[in-house]
């Protein structure tokens, strides 16, 4: 599996650090997990992004923005070589946290 530089921790903290709750859902009181999945490369990058499993348009947008914002990852490897992973991450929006 490939991983994000700096490990599982790292990853959160950037996703902590990027992500803007969207005023509009604050007020309207939406809150959930949104699951993004993407592609890591051969060479670390990610790409097609999409809302695998969404809560709301409003969470499922921040949520998409903050995962085409990740930079490389260490390239998941099959048998010594590397190859391309799907990879799912989930977002949590929580007004409690």
């Amino acid at each position: 599996m490939p991983e994000f530089i700096g490990g599982p921790d790292a990853l959160e903290d950037f996703v902590k650090k990027n992500i803007v709750y969207p005023p509009d859902a604050k007020a309207k009181g939406i809150q959930g997990k949104v699951y993004i999945q993407f592609v890591v490369e051969k060479d670390g990058t990610v790409t097609n992004e999409v809302v695998r499993r969404g809560v709301n348009p409003l969470l499922d947008a921040e949520a998409l923005r903050v995962a085409k914002l990740l930079p490389a990852f260490k390239p998941g490897t099959m048998r010594g070589k590397k190859v391309r992973v799907r990879y799912t991450l989930p977002i949590v929006f929580s007004l409690s946290a």
